[in-house]
C-alpha cells in the first residue's frame, strides 16, 4: 500500500503544479470579509485527490474487487462534482443540499451498522424513519462541518489525512482508500501555509462524504463512535459554533467568520499555527485509539475539549466581539 500511496502523492502534486495557473484564471478566491487569507487565491484544489481516488477506485473495480472500500470514493463522487460546478457557478443551497441529501442515503444503503440496525427499508415504522432521519442528519451535518472549516490554510486537508488514516487502519480498507490518504498529502504540500490553492467545495464535500461514510462501515456503534472522535478538534468547533449562533439568533447558514480558528487567527495567531494546533490535536486522538483504544480516546477528546474552552475563553477574540465587527 506503500507504493499506492507514494505514486497518488506524486501524481496529486504533480497535477496541481499543472493546474494552478489554470484555476488561478478561471477560479480565483478573492478575499471577502469572512476570509482569513489577504490574498486572491485559487480554489477548487480537491479535484485532483477526488479525480485521483475516483480512478484508483474504478481501477479496483475493474480488477474485480467489489468491497466497499474500493467503490467508496466512487459514491461521493457525485456531491464532489456538484462542488466543483459550486466553485464555478456559485449554485443554489437547495440543489447543494439535495445532493448531500441523496449521498447520506446512498451511504445509509451501503453500511452494514444501518442494515442492523435498520430492518428492511421497507419496514416504514416510526422508529426506523426515526433513525434514518438521525444517520442521514449525522452524514450531512459531517459534510457541512468540513466545509465550513475550510477557511485555513492546511486546517481540513492535516486533520483528515489524520482521521482517514487512522479508519483505513483500523477498518483493513482496499487500496483506493490509501490513494486517497497520499493524494490528499500532495495536495497539503500545496494546501499549506502560504497556501498556493485552496480545496474548494469540491474538496470539502467530497472529504466530508467520505469521511462520515466510511465512519459507518465499522463492526460496531462503538468502533464507529472511535472513528468520529479522532476528529473531535475540527468537528467540534463546527457544533459548537452553530449551536452559539442559533442560541444568538443568527442565521446559522450565513457566511461568518466565529469559528474558533477564526478568532484565533483575529487573535493574532498564524495560519501556520492554527492548523498545527488542530492537526496536533487530532495526531493525539489517532495515536491514543490506535495504541491505548477507545477509553483513552475519550480521556483524551475531553481534555482537549477543556482546552478548546480554554482558547475560546482567555486566548481568541470573544465570541460576542467577533459577532459585531
Amino acid at each position: 500500500m506503500f507504493s499506492v500511496f507514494s505514486i497518488s502523492l506524486l501524481v496529486s502534486w504533480l497535477l496541481l503544479l499543472f493546474l494552478i495557473p489554470l484555476f488561478r484564471l478561471h477560479l480565483l478566491d478573492s478575499p471577502n470579509f469572512r476570509s482569513s487569507h489577504s490574498q486572491p487565491t485559487p480554489r477548487g484544489g480537491g479535484v485532483v485527490f477526488v479525480f485521483v481516488s475516483c480512478v484508483a477506485s474504478a481501477f479496483s473495480l475493474f480488477l474485480g474487487d467489489l468491497s466497499l472500500g474500493s467503490y467508496l470514493p466512487l459514491l461521493a463522487l457525485p456531491l464532489g462534482l456538484v462542488g466543483f460546478m459550486d466553485d464555478l457557478f456559485n449554485l443554489p443551497a437547495s440543489l447543494r443540499y439535495l445532493a448531500q441529501l441523496l449521498t447520506a442515503i446512498f451511504g445509509l444503503l451501503v453500511s452494514p451498522l444501518s442494515q442492523k440496525l435498520l430492518p428492511p427499508f421497507v419496514d416504514f415504522s416510526l422508529l426506523t424513519i426515526f433513525i434514518a432521519f438521525l444517520l442521514i442528519v449525522y452524514i450531512t451535518s459531517v459534510i457541512n462541518f468540513v466545509n465550513f472549516m475550510d477557511g485555513m490554510d492546511g486546517l481540513v486537508a492535516g486533520c483528515l489525512v489524520l482521521s482517514i488514516t487512522v479508519c483505513v487502519i483500523k477498518l483493513g480498507s482496499p487500496f483506493p482508500t490509501w490513494s486517497l490518504v497520499g493524494a490528499l498529502v500532495g495536495f497539503l504540500i500545496w494546501n499549506w501555509s502560504p497556501s498556493k490553492i485552496f480545496m474548494g467545495d469540491v474538496g470539502s464535500t467530497f472529504l466530508g462524504a467520505f469521511f462520515s461514510i466510511i465512519v459507518l462501515q465499522a463492526s460496531s456503534w462503538s468502533d464507529a463512535l472511535s472513528l468520529l472522535l479522532v476528529s473531535t478538534p475540527l468537528l467540534c468547533d463546527a457544533f459548537f459554533c452553530v449551536v452559539r449562533r442559533y442560541y444568538a439568533k443568527q442565521n446559522v447558514f450565513q457566511a461568518h467568520r466565529l469559528h474558533l480558528f477564526q478568532r484565533l487567527h483575529q487573535a493574532g495567531f498564524s495560519h501556520e499555527r492554527v492548523a498545527s494546533i488542530y492537526i496536533f490535536g487530532t495526531t493525539v486522538l489517532a495515536i491514543s485509539l490506535l495504541f491505548g483504544g477507545i477509553c483513552w480516546l475519550i480521556v483524551f477528546a475531553i481534555i482537549e475539549l477543556f482546552i478548546g474552552i480554554y482558547l475560546d475563553k482567555k486566548v481568541a477574540i470573544p465570541f460576542s466581539v467577533s459577532t459585531s465587527r
